[in-house]
């Protein structure tokens, strides 16, 4: 029985390596699950946790590259704001240094 899944698996590998010329983004996440099924017929042992924190690395390196490009994007919106809310504290603080023995509320 397990030769005939194995035969199966095989073929279907065969099947779509021949039928696919393109590469396609999800054929790492193939491969992957086709080596785990094949490990796991063959009765190997298998370090899953491992296989599990190196495919959360590559999904982490992705999504910070992903993050990078978008900050970069929105940098000099992001900077203009920064620099909107330092003129405001720092023009709190020059006019209360100004203000005498009197202190309104937002200096005291």
């Amino acid at each position: 029985m397990k030769k005939f899944f194995a035969t199966i698996i095989i073929l279907n590998t065969l099947l779509f390596v021949s039928l696919s010329s393109v590469a396609k983004a999800d054929d790492k996440t193939s491969a992957i699950i086709g080596h785990v099924i094949t490990q796991a017929i063959q009765g190997n042992e298998m370090d899953h946790a491992e296989v599990m924190s190196n495919e959360l690395a590559a999904l982490m390196h992705k999504y910070s590259i992903e993050m990078t490009t978008v900050l970069l994007q929105y940098m000099p919106s992001i900077l203009d704001s920064i620099s909107a809310q330092l003129r405001q504290e720092l023009d709190k603080k020059y006019k209360c240094s100004l203000q005498g023995d009197y202190k309104n509320k937002d200096c005291s």
